[in-house]
């Protein structure tokens, strides 16, 4: 997100694999997808950090940079000399973002994390599918992802508050506290009441009818989020009779007779289609839609008008094609000037930037502080 806004982001890559995405499955022309979806915009300087000459490198850069972001063990970049405390010495207006699965501070400092492991201990897998099934994870790296967006954010407020005050400061990104936020009023329940929550599959413990159905030929999403809605709902139905029920009269009967309403709805919706549902809902100014597959959103309509998927030639994979930004800003829109690099790809040009001549380069790579550059061709 900050190398779409414009940032020359320099992504360190120790040199013999580099990122461990770059060999996961899916590949495109031998390239890992998941490496692809998250390395645009960013230049690749592959170093040994295991060598103090490497070690130097890095620090030069830090001291010019106007970010650093890190996801190690807690501890390990202090051992190396590229810890926050060493890195303000050389830079004070730093702005140091560390990423770690449960914060740096705590009991659970010293542990790694990941996305499924925070799924399931920050309660959000237990959360997820039917209610008489196993909890499931989300399906996609949603602890990740929100994770990213935390990091941003957090950024750019604090480059907002260097502008204003000169202050550089260190920024923590923890897997576990982002998923604890957005727990939100799942925890607030709990706390008012002790009630623990408990998986509704596609349901919200707050609203009915507010989940998916099954139609004569598959699934749709409907969601009444008041009362209008409802009321709008039973008449787009012409079963104007709900209205008159008293297990439905309000959301909250609604609640707490879920499986009644759930169980009517369902028996009207099994006979008809998925498209004659949605056009008689959305007819009647109720929220509703498809459940898509993953390529019906690639080639959506609505989407490809947002240009949320992106043509990105790369010297490997010519016909890249990647989700876009989600970031639109009308005088400042984000762009793609690169598309994710080859691993040290940017040797060379990043460390002759540095004051490094060709020969101490390559004095660099014989010695393996530095990495082989591949180019792409």
């Amino acid at each position: 997100m900050l190398g779409d806004m414009g940032a020359d982001v320099i992504k360190i890559e120790e040199p013999n694999l580099g990122d461990e995405t770059r060999s996961w499955t899916p590949f495109w022309n031998e390239e890992g997808t998941q490496f692809l979806s998250f390395n645009r915009n960013k230049r690749s300087l592959s170093v040994n950090l295991k060598e103090k000459e490497a070690v130097d490198i890095v620090l030069g850069l830090a001291a010019k940079a106007d970010v650093m972001v890190e996801s190690f063990r807690a501890g390990a970049l202090d051992r190396m000399g590229l810890g926050y405390d060493a890195v303000r010495a050389v830079n004070p207006g730093i702005i140091y973002c560390s990423v770690s699965g449960y914060g740096r501070t705590g009991p659970m400092a010293d542990k790694p994390g990941y996305d499924l492991i925070i799924q399931a201990y920050s309660g959000l897998m237990n959360l997820t599918g039917e209610p008489d099934g196993l909890p499931l994870r989300v399906g996609f790296s949603l602890v990740d992802l929100f994770t990213g967006m935390m990091a941003y954010g957090s950024i750019l407020t604090a480059l907002h508050h260097r502008q204003k005050t000169g202050e550089g400061q260190r920024i923590e990104a923890a897997l576990l506290d982002g998923q604890v936020a957005t727990m939100s009023y799942h925890a607030t329940g709990y706390l008012a009441t002790g009630v623990e929550p408990k998986r509704l599959g596609s349901g919200h413990p707050s609203l009915v009818p507010y989940q998916s159905f099954p139609a004569s030929d598959g699934y749709f999403i409907l969601g009444c989020a008041n009362q209008g809605l409802w009321e709008r709902l039973c008449r787009g139905l012409d079963r104007a009779d709900l209205l008159e029920d008293p297990r439905f009269s309000t959301n909250t009967d609604r609640v707490t007779n879920r499986a009644e309403c759930v169980g009517v709805l369902s028996e009207i919706f099994q006979t008809d289609t998925v498209a004659h549902w949605v056009d008689v809902i959305s007819e009647a100014g109720v929220p509703c839609g498809p459940i898509n597959r993953v390529p019906q959103v690639i080639e959506d309509a609505q989407v490809n008008a947002r240009n949320m998927i992106v043509d990105m030639p790369h010297p490997r994979v010519p016909n890249l094609k990647v989700p876009g930004s989600p970031l639109k800003l009308a005088d400042t829109p984000p762009s793609i000037r690169r598309p994710p690099p080859m691993l040290g790809q940017h040797n060379e040009e990043i460390l002759a930037e540095c004051g490094y001549d060709r020969e101490q380069i390559e004095k660099l790579r014989q010695k393996g502080v530095i990495g082989v550059s591949d180019n792409g061709s």
